[in-house]
């Protein structure tokens, strides 16, 4: 395993700026997320960490050991792609033994650690398997494999489970934690799925226009926002302007479209003034749905869609004052509430609804 550290970091492809002065540090053995919408940046800067992409300015460290214009294959790191990249007119044994034949490992050592790979990924006995006889989850668990068996000190994965079907993806998070934890790797993932991301990393970064809007844990990240991108960007939540009128008891007191809400803020460093500009971020699972005005944190509206999946039922409300729908998840419902022409009020503890600065 490495530790990993970035100062600096520059990017550009003509014109476009993919990664601006980024600062970034990954602790040995991390299994560390990037996050972002497309075109933040994310699969440049891991493109750049395995040496695909040599950057303008900045350096990137292993260990504390400068590898910024070091080229991929004397970096130790492998690669897992989206489309795994494999071999079809090599049989399974033969894809996962690629690197090691390159590196001209002898070919004792080659079969030892190859059998080692395919056990690791569940997949032993099937080495003499033809590539288009395998399932796709088959298929990645030998994409697997095959960056495992060359020993990295860094494994590099760019949505290696954006290919398979929801059900296997949900089989395959855990897998990989569990095989980068027990290889003692240091993990660094791409994704767009945010629920893979919280399910999987030990922390996580949210790219924004090439540089980080927040570092953290999954739970940091979600309960805790720092920015109204975040906040829409990992998971869904509801953003309501307002106006701030005053603190007391750590608690801010913010005039918004649906009255007073009182929230807190979880922003480092910032203690918004009276009458300044913000934006509440409230989950939907936070809220919850009454017929009678509630004594704080009251947001009106009319019952606009309701939708029943089982284990949740999901309201929609059209809110006096504002143009968006107030969104609310409730867990286990009784009953569901259907349409109707009588006002609801939806509320939340001020401990759940996180005060931003407004963009």
């Amino acid at each position: 395993m490495v530790s990993i550290r970035i100062r600096g970091l520059v990017k550009r492809f003509g014109d476009v700026v993919a990664l601006d002065h980024l600062d970034l540090d990954i602790e040995a053995g991390e299994l560390f997320f990037l996050l972002g919408p497309s075109g933040c940046g994310k699969t440049t800067l891991l493109r750049s960490i395995a040496g695909f992409h040599i950057p303008e300015a900045g350096e990137i460290s292993f260990d504390k050991q400068d590898v910024t214009k070091v080229p991929p294959h004397k970096r130790e790191t492998a690669m897992m792609f989206q489309s795994y990249a494999l071999w079809p007119h090599l049989n399974v044994f033969k894809n996962v033994a690629f690197g090691l034949e390159e590196r001209r490992v002898r070919k004792p050592e080659i079969k030892r650690r190859v059998e080692g790979a395919l056990a690791m990924v569940k997949m032993q006995g099937l080495g003499n398997r033809k590539i288009n006889e395998l399932s796709g989850g088959q298929q990645q668990r030998v994409a697997l494999a095959r960056a495992l068996v060359v020993r990295p000190r860094c494994l590099m994965l760019d949505e290696p489970l954006s290919n398979l079907d929801a059900k296997l993806r949900i089989e395959m998070r855990s897998e990989i934690r569990r095989i980068c934890k027990d290889f003692g790797l240091t993990a660094i993932y791409v994704t767009h799925d945010q629920k893979e991301a919280l399910s999987m990393a030990d922390r996580m970064a949210i790219l924004d226009g090439g540089k980080i809007a927040q570092i953290g844990t999954p739970e940091e990240v979600y309960r805790r926002p720092q920015t109204a991108l975040v906040a829409g960007f990992v998971g869904e939540t509801n953003l309501i302007p307002g106006t701030v009128q005053f603190e007391s008891n750590d608690h801010l007191y913010v005039s918004t479209p649906l009255g007073d809400i009182v929230g807190q803020c979880s922003v480092p460093n910032w203690s918004p003034e009276p009458n300044e500009k913000v934006i509440l971020s409230v989950r939907p699972e936070c809220l919850s749905i009454h017929t009678t005005p509630p004594v704080q944190n009251a947001m009106k509206g009319y019952l606009k869609e309701s939708i029943y999946l089982g284990e949740t039922a999901q309201y929609s409300l059209l809110a006096e004052g504002l143009d968006e729908l107030i969104h609310i998840s409730e867990l286990n419902p009784r009953r569901v509430i259907r349409e109707t022409n009588e006002p609801f009020f939806a509320t939340a503890r001020p401990e759940d609804i996180v005060i931003l600065p407004a963009p």
